[in-house]
């Protein structure tokens, strides 16, 4: 029997329509460096924590570790460590609010024989119930525990998080909330790799020795992720503090007060006169920097903690990195001073006989040392000299930002978040042509302390005096032993004096039992 040639097209239509079919990912960031021995694969999601439904904070993370730290393509997650060791391979993700990013490396030898890995972690996790449990029980762990035992520092910082945005999808911990997690199933991590991780919203890069083949081989692979139309939500932005809000968190043990301040800030790395105001920042407190001004004030002078620093953006694992990280791009952004812990009254009690009288410890002599040293900066500006010293140590010590082909393909992939090709080159133009006038009225444009929010962990028997003494804006003397304050010439004298009674503008002080935090 003769088919009629319209249903062989008819069928061959249908046919054609029940074939998936997959276009390579669009926008790949390319980083060819010819005399390389290493590979690396990045991939981008424009999801982040942000992206977590309602009611389910911690998803887009627990989803992120179920592809990273699970099984994939069959395989078990022992196995596929086994399969990259003798190669020297490794892989990880990383989740912030905004993006995921995972990365692949593997020395050049092994590019063909890692790929499959890399393509199976992406397109064909297991999602085993086993992988889950173990999951969800690590994630359970870290917002229950971890967070507030391991580090007293990152937790301020993730509780002014909080506070700062506060309502918003930026306000939760990327690990979720404790309700949240312990609430989540494999089912729903299923669905929500269908829906948030997808070729719609993804961003690929490749760095080092890699052939013209494999990069299309891995385009064209991506393509193969979930198609599902994807709309990211706008980050929230920061809130507004009236005046000086105080969140004070009382922990049992802990181990001085640690205190994190922030405010709200109109621009990032898409403006230039960021560059301007990292010239500012980095004279007033530039990370791990031992000449920066706070440092100098609070720790090499007055020996109060182990060190003091300001941010225009946000810096992941400051306690670990020396270097700021990629990854970790946010359109919505704030400017912060970081106090790392400073005695309590009870520890100084305890070593020095002579302070057996004082009623509160340092936090409030050192928030108070702090911000006068911003209204200073403010009213009277960056001087000549120490804009040019500290300009050229900036465009130096950028450019060890990127050190590796990974951080430098990071680097580059951050770049287009934020609207740039090539922000540390770009950088290093914005700072050599910024002006000493440029940073001044950068300064006065965006800094101000009357409107900040300020977190404190500390001790339960510090908090209830601490509270009442800022909200009181209380005299705050400084505590010295006699053998301490023996040795201080009498200019640091006078200035604790004036310190000790600056006005802060406090008008909101609140304690929230540790217990109480990301639930």
């Amino acid at each position: 029997m003769k088919i009629p040639s319209r249903t062989i097209v008819a069928l061959a239509a249908l046919l054609l329509a029940s074939i998936p079919v997959t276009s390579p990912a669009s926008e790949v960031v390319e980083l060819k460096l010819q005399n390389s021995n290493k590979i690396v694969f990045k991939v981008q999601f424009s999801n982040g924590s942000i992206a977590d439904p309602a009611g389910q904070q911690g998803l887009t993370y627990a989803t992120a570790l179920m592809m990273a730290q699970g099984g994939a393509g069959g395989m078990s997650y022992a196995a596929i460590q086994d399969r990259l060791y003798p190669w020297a391979a490794n892989y990880s993700v990383q989740v912030d609010k905004q993006v995921v990013t995972f990365t692949f490396q593997a020395p050049a030898a092994y590019a063909a024989e890692f790929y499959p890995i890399v393509k199976s972690v992406l397109l064909t996790p297991n999602f085993d119930e086993q992988d889950f449990s173990r999951i969800q029980k690590q994630q359970q762990n870290y917002v229950d525990q971890v967070v507030r035992a391991s580090s007293d520092e990152d937790y301020s910082k993730f509780a002014l998080e909080h506070l700062l945005f506060r309502g918003g999808n930026m306000a939760h911990l990327t690990a979720g909330t404790s309700a949240a997690v312990q609430a989540m199933s494999l089912d729903d991590v299923r669905q929500h790799y269908q829906r948030a991780f997808t070729r719609n919203n993804v961003k690929l890069g490749i760095a080092g020795n890699y052939s013209d083949e494999m990069l299309k081989q891995f385009k064209t692979d991506m393509g193969e992720l979930p198609d599902t139309e994807f709309a990211l939500p706008q980050p929230s932005k920061a809130n507004t503090p009236e005046g000086i809000e105080v969140e004070i968190i009382a922990k049992e043990g802990a181990f001085g007060s640690a205190i994190f301040t922030g405010a709200p800030l109109g621009i990032t790395r898409r403006d230039d006169e960021f560059a301007a105001l990292m010239i500012a920042n980095s004279w007033m407190g530039e990370h791990r920097k031992s000449y920066s001004r706070l440092y100098q004030k609070i720790r090499e002078t007055r020996s109060m903690n182990y060190g003091d620093y300001s941010y225009i953006e946000w810096y992941s694992n400051g306690g670990l990195f020396q270097l700021p990280p990629s990854g970790v791009p946010r359109s919505s952004n704030y400017w912060a001073i970081w106090i790392r812990p400073v005695q309590i009254a009870n520890q100084l009690k305890a070593q020095y006989p002579e302070l057996a009288d004082i009623a509160i410890g340092h936090a409030h002599f050192a928030l108070r040392l702090a911000i006068r040293e911003f209204d200073l900066l403010i009213e009277n500006g960056l001087g000549k000299e120490d804009f040019e010293a500290t300009r050229t140590f900036l465009r130096s010590y950028t450019k060890l930002y990127a050190q590796s082909p990974e951080q430098q393909l990071g680097w580059l992939m951050d770049s287009r978040f934020y609207g740039r090709e090539d922000w540390l080159s770009e950088l290093d133009s914005l700072l050599a042509s910024a002006t000493l006038e440029d940073v001044n009225a950068a300064i006065r444009k965006h800094w101000q302390t009357d409107n900040m929010f300020v977190t404190i962990v500390t001790d339960v028997s510090e908090a209830q005096g601490l509270a009442g003494s800022l909200i009181g804006n209380a005299p705050s003397p400084m505590s010295y032993s006699d053998l301490v304050k023996s040795g201080l010439p009498q200019e640091v004298l006078d200035e604790d004096d004036a310190v000790a009674t600056y006005p802060l503008n406090v008008r909101k002080v609140t304690i929230v039992d540790s217990k109480d935090t990301f639930r």
